[in-house]
């Protein structure tokens, strides 16, 4: 099985979300940040995951255009769908399924809220003082849960 690993990541959270499932993966996987990727071709994959990082309420807009450019493709091959954010619970699932559509979600054989992380010297001067007001955060915080990644895996290599 050739899996390939799709990300977009905002501060790099998700891309270590990414190599950290990748180690619990099953098979050749490819990561993939769509940063660094354009014209990418699904064609040579039997799965795909996909993940992205969610940055002012939406999942990156890199990920929305690949998932729309490659629907078709897509609803063809076993899909794993994931999101990094700072929200728990009821809020970080209505993220994830603000961030997937549904024909997509339907499809995937594991979902995954892997938390998030502020890591204050990532983000710009902004972003830090949003932070700030918003989440009360002065300092780094990291809520990955490695856990949930192997879940994830588990689920998925099954």
């Amino acid at each position: 099985m050739k899996a390939a690993l799709i990300f977009s990541s905002a501060h790099g959270t998700t891309e270590k979300a990414s190599h950290l499932l990748k180690k619990q993966l099953k098979g050749d996987v490819d990561v993939i940040n769509l940063k660094e990727s354009s014209n990418l071709s699904l064609k040579d994959y039997n799965s795909v995951i996909l993940g992205s990082s969610i940055y002012a309420g939406s999942v990156k807009s890199k990920l929305k255009q690949f998932i729309k450019q490659n629907q078709n493709a897509l609803a063809t091959k076993k899909i794993g769908l994931f999101i990094c954010c700072m929200y728990e619970g009821d809020k970080a699932t209505k993220q994830f399924e603000t961030a997937y559509p549904l024909e997509l979600r339907k499809l995937s054989v594991s979902n995954g809220l892997f938390g998030g992380e502020f890591i204050l010297s990532n983000l710009n001067f902004f972003e830090r003082k949003i932070i700030k007001m918003i989440d009360g955060v002065t300092t780094d915080v990291s809520k990955l849960n490695v856990q949930e990644i192997q879940k994830f895996a588990d689920r998925f290599n099954a």
